[in-house]
């Protein structure tokens, strides 16, 4: 059976729930509700696991906080023996619009900590990994207070629909594959 590790970044905590940098968190609590799976807390993360037409998806939530994300996906992708491949990241994305969501193979931090993490840790920065935008309406220097802040009352609205999309790319991705997947919802 062909397995693979679905990674959301974010930070654990009440405080940051709500936030737009745990998207990646909220992806797939949405993914695992609609397939009527749990998550349980594990080693350096909340561990959920389902099989799709023959594949095995192991869905992680990090609880190392954002920072060290690396750590986590490292522990699980030897524990479960998933090449780098099969290794799906859901992360935040300030140079995409709200909503906007990009799936590529490869790519830099952009600046961004948790995907340094994994980077440094990994090694390489060739992993597959779907951005969801935040947008970039915040005033220079207020980056931080912005990505963890709560949603608008306004993207709260239309966060259900794209966190929809995001979770069909997940099923997508493992079915279908990296490219088919970037193909389908790459500038939708």
């Amino acid at each position: 059976m062909k397995k693979y590790l679905i990674v959301g970044l974010g930070n654990i905590g009440s405080e940051y729930s709500n936030t737009r940098h745990n998207i990646g968190f909220q992806i797939l609590d949405v993914f695992a509700k609609a397939s009527n799976i749990f998550f349980t807390p594990d080693r350096l993360a909340d561990k959920a696991e389902i099989s799709i037409k023959g594949r095995k998806l192991i869905l992680i939530k990090p609880s190392t906080y954002m920072n060290l994300s690396g750590k986590a996906i490292n522990y699980w992708m030897q524990q479960e023996k998933i090449p780098i491949e099969n290794v799906f990241v859901l992360v935040d994305e300030i140079a995409l619009e709200f909503g906007a969501i990009r799936i590529k193979g490869k790519g830099s931090d952009g600046g961004h900590n948790g995907l340094k993490s994994i980077q440094d840790v990994l090694q390489t920065n060739q992993y597959p990994r779907l951005r969801f935008g935040l947008g970039s309406d915040f005033a220079r220097g207020k980056q931080v207070d912005f990505v963890l802040g709560d949603w608008t009352s306004e993207e709260e609205k239309l966060l259900p629909e794209r966190i929809i999309k995001a979770c069909e790319a997940i099923k997508s991705f493992c079915l279908t594959g990296l490219s088919n997947t970037m193909n389908t919802y790459n500038n939708k």
